[in-house]
């Protein structure tokens, strides 16, 4: 009967070629590296390694071991894996910070449905714009978030991120508001107009599309409040842009929709090398499954 933790020691000594090298990657003195490999030696009555230089070498019978060894820990690590996630799935807590019309719209129904399969485990749920959210992730206070990212913005860097879809970006303007030419309104249409914006990188990406166009924007007013930006809409203060999610949300009377052709990527993330504890990667499953299967009323384009 091998020990465990002897056979972790040899494992290291054979990828790192040293015993230092396995007291480095082990975060193990060395002298005790030394007295695992020592016990393990006398526990199998044959010698595992030869001094070489200032490292070893395996002899036979330690590099026949060394794959066994490997072979043998894979298989408790995966038991181990696989009765956390017994475990897990009965108990525990996902932490998740999520944007505004996420939290109104994709994430109350992945709760729901996270909640009646998994019912032992909560769901901890805070609204948070993406910036705050994958700081608290990465600090770990949460355990993933769910995030936006404009087409031009790269991927966060150092967090994993799975898709969970596309969020059009709809043009908002007064319901009697028409395009200056044949056909729905466009942004160029208002360039002599007042403009709404949201936060800071929402007005960043309008900024960037209408300067495609060939304009800059008056912008009249600020608010990351979906609810207010359609209100100021429909008072007919200026026209703004909007995220389907926001639209299905919250529709407000008295405004005409039409898509820009720029979308929002909503994407969950997280931080760390896997696994992810078992009810974290549940939830994120659920979280992509209700994303591909969406529904409600899609935004009013009249």
């Amino acid at each position: 009967m091998f020990d465990e933790t002897r056979l972790r020691v040899f494992a290291a000594i054979a990828r790192e070629g040293s015993v230092t090298g396995a007291a480095a990657a082990l975060h193990y003195a060395q002298p005790s590296v030394s007295h695992h490999l020592a016990r393990l030696e006398a526990e199998a009555g044959v010698a595992l390694v030869r001094r070489s230089g200032r490292g070893i070498r395996l002899t036979d019978a330690g590099a026949a071991l060394a794959v066994r060894a490997e072979e043998i820990l894979g298989r408790i690590d995966q038991a181990r894996a696989e009765l956390a996630a017994h475990a897990g799935l009965t108990r525990g807590r996902v932490r998740l910070p999520a944007f505004p019309s996420a939290l109104a719209v994709l994430v109350p129904r992945a709760a729901a449905r996270f909640a009646e399969r998994h019912p032992g485990v909560e769901a901890a749920l805070v609204e948070a714009e993406p910036p705050e959210a994958l700081a608290a992730v990465r600090r770990g206070e949460a355990d993933a978030a769910v995030v936006f990212r404009h087409e031009d913005e790269p991927p966060p860097e150092g967090f994993h991120t799975v898709r969970l879809m596309e969020d059009p970006v709809h043009l908002v303007v007064p319901e009697a508001a028409r395009g200056r030419r044949r056909g729905p309104p466009r942004l160029r249409d208002f360039a002599d107009g007042r403009w709404i914006t949201g936060c800071e990188r929402c007005r960043a990406q309008l900024l960037r599309a209408c300067a495609a166009e060939g304009f800059e924007p008056e912008v009249a007013y600020a608010t990351d409040d979906y609810v207010a930006v359609q209100a100021l809409v429909a008072a007919g203060l200026g026209v703004s842009t909007l995220p389907e999610l926001a639209l299905r949300a919250h529709r407000g009377d008295g405004l005409r929709t039409e898509p820009t052709g720029a979308v929002r990527l909503v994407e969950a993330v997280t931080f760390g090398a896997p696994p992810l504890p078992a009810p974290v990667e549940a939830f994120l499953e659920v979280l992509a499954e209700t994303a591909r299967t969406l529904d409600g009323p899609a935004p009013d384009q009249r």
